[in-house]
């Protein structure tokens, strides 16, 4: 099995706390997050599940969280069949007003060889995603300021 990390990172005008409301209301995953719908709970140990795909095409994605810090940190251990490894987001106040927020990953590649050749094709648009995201993210926190 391989490791692989990918990471994307924005910086907004809208607060830490108010961010990292809109990032875990789970169901408004849709309105930022590309191609996925998200329910689940708050805390750690409460379970989260991701579908992403578009119509019938897409896979579960089950999830623990791992680490609460409210306004700041949350971070998610995948248990799916499919995606597995670790992922958090992190928002943090700048001096002056705004934040940054961060999306990262560590993911056990599935299928040996094969899934790391797929990997070497879908890192830079599995990032582009991310950054898509993060974007759609932050105008969300700001337009409900």
């Amino acid at each position: 099995m391989s490791r692989v990390s990918i990471s994307a990172d924005v910086t907004c005008d809208a607060p830490a706390d108010k961010v990292f409301e809109v990032l875990t209301d789970w169901p408004r995953h849709a309105e930022w997050m590309p191609f996925t719908k998200a329910e689940g709970g708050h805390g750690v140990g409460a379970a989260l599940v991701g579908r992403t795909g578009v119509g019938p095409v897409g896979f579960t994605d089950t999830m623990v969280i791992t680490e609460w810090t409210p306004g700041r940190r949350v971070a998610v251990r995948h248990t799916g069949r499919l995606v597995r490894g670790e992922a958090w987001f992190e928002t943090a106040p700048l001096p002056g007003g705004g934040s940054t927020v961060l999306w990262a990953e560590r993911l056990d590649l599935p299928l040996g060889p094969l899934g790391r050749a797929g990997w070497v094709l879908l890192r830079r648009p599995v990032r582009a995603l991310m950054l898509l995201g993060l974007r759609r993210l932050v105008r969300l926190a700001g337009a409900t300021r």
